[in-house]
């Protein structure tokens, strides 16, 4: 019975888990921050490699 009762006093594995959900938000916003950074660059190198094409042609 004392087992049970430790058992349930016992934090660390709430602890734990508490951990592991702030990692996985963490890792949720970073991965949405980079999606976003990610598209917003593939767009202004277009625009840079539009751009620049009637630079070249003339070479």
């Amino acid at each position: 019975m004392t087992f049970f009762k430790n058992l349930v006093r016992d934090e660390q594995g709430a602890t734990a888990i508490e951990y592991g959900l702030i990692a996985a938000l963490i890792a949720v916003a970073a991965i949405t921050a980079m999606t976003n950074l990610g598209s917003t660059l593939s767009g202004t190198f277009g625009n840079v490699n539009t751009k620049m094409q009637p630079g070249t042609t003339g070479a």
